[in-house]
C-alpha cells in the first residue's frame, strides 16, 4: 500500500497534510505515529468524566493533530468538541450530542488506526 492508498482509505486528505509538512517522507513518519498517540485515551477518560478543562484540551489537541495530518473529518469533529468547551464559551450541546461525537470520533480513529498498523507492517 502506498501512502496515498493509505490516505484513501481512512478518508485522509494527503495534499492537506503536504502543505503542511512539505514532504512525503515527514507525513509517512507522522502518520504512523498516530495510533499510538494517547490524546485519544485522554478524550475518552473526558467523555467519561465530562471534565470541560480535560474536553476542551484534549479535543484541540486532536483537531491541531488531525488537521496537520490531513485528517480533515477528525479534526472537524475534535474542533466541534473542543469549540463546545472552549473557556468563555456558552454551551450549545447537550452531554448526550457530546458523547455522540466523541463516540464518532473514536470510531474514525480506531479505523484509522487499524489501517495505518496494516500501512506500517508492509513496510
Amino acid at each position: 500500500m502506498t501512502l496515498a492508498e493509505l490516505y484513501k482509505a481512512i478518508g485522509g486528505d494527503l495534499d492537506a497534510a503536504l502543505k503542511v509538512l512539505r514532504i512525503e517522507k515527514l507525513v509517512n513518519k507522522h502518520i504512523r505515529k498516530l495510533p499510538d498517540n494517547e490524546i485519544f485515551v485522554s478524550l475518552s477518560e473526558a467523555g467519561r468524566t465530562m471534565d470541560p478543562v480535560m474536553l476542551f484540551e484534549s479535543a484541540h489537541a486532536i483537531k491541531g493533530v488531525c488537521a496537520n495530518l490531513g485528517l480533515v473529518k477528525m479534526s472537524e469533529t475534535a474542533s466541534e468538541i473542543a469549540d463546545e468547551f472552549r473557556p468563555g464559551s456558552s454551551r450549545s450541546f447537550t452531554d448526550a450530542e457530546v458523547k455522540e461525537r466523541i463516540d464518532a470520533l473514536e470510531k474514525m480513529f480506531a479505523a484509522a488506526a487499524d489501517e495505518i498498523r496494516k500501512y506500517a507492517a508492509e513496510g
